[in-house]
């Protein structure tokens, strides 16, 4: 073998090396690029792992291979430490129902997500209905769909991105002064 082989080698495992951990926070590196360009109407679902590839044009899917709950949690800090966005929570109407014997450890999951949330106001729908609200979303604003390795049905959280500044309550204080009616927003509970 030559030197030149070696060499070579030994660049491929030093790049390969250099890769592997950056990959490993790909997701979180990806959040921290999108959110400061997300604003009210944009989406960020952290999914389980059987939730499907949606093709709309304006989503985008990481498989963070992460766990849901810590991938949960990283997400609303970024949030809560953004300038400009604050969370409308939405959750499965149908997890509630799901029971443990037909799913193990979806008891566990309910605990904890309800303790990392205890804070924020959590929304239910079916889970059909928010896949319909991210298809229509995704044709005019941005979808960050953070896939987890979490295999447990119905515990995809979908975080309605809304403005910090501007609730919809100033919304309609302004539009009554301007003597127009309120512009609705399906999304906002």
């Amino acid at each position: 073998m030559t030197r030149s082989y070696f060499a070579r080698t030994g660049l491929i495992v030093a790049f390969l090396l250099a890769v592997l951990p950056a990959t490993a926070q790909s997701w979180q590196s990806r959040l921290n690029e999108e959110l400061p360009l997300m604003g009210h109407r944009n989406w960020i679902l952290i999914v389980d792992s059987a939730y499907p590839e949606q093709v709309g044009p304006g989503i985008e899917t990481i498989e963070t291979n992460a766990d849901q709950i810590e991938t949960v949690r990283a997400v609303l800090k970024a949030i809560d430490n953004s300038i400009h966005t604050r969370p409308v929570i939405f959750m499965d109407a149908e997890l509630p129902f799901v029971p443990d014997q037909e799913a193990p450890g979806v008891a566990g999951y309910r605990a904890q997500i309800s303790t990392l949330l205890h804070d924020y106001e959590v929304h239910s729908r079916l889970h059909q209905a928010l896949i319909d609200d991210i298809a229509k979303d995704s044709e005019q604003y941005h979808v960050l769909v953070l896939k987890t390795r979490l295999t447990i049905p119905y515990t995809s959280l979908f975080v309605h991105l809304d403005c910090r500044y501007w609730s919809a309550d100033n919304e309609r204080n302004l539009r009554e002064m301007m003597g127009a009616p309120a512009p609705t927003h399906p999304k906002r509970p």
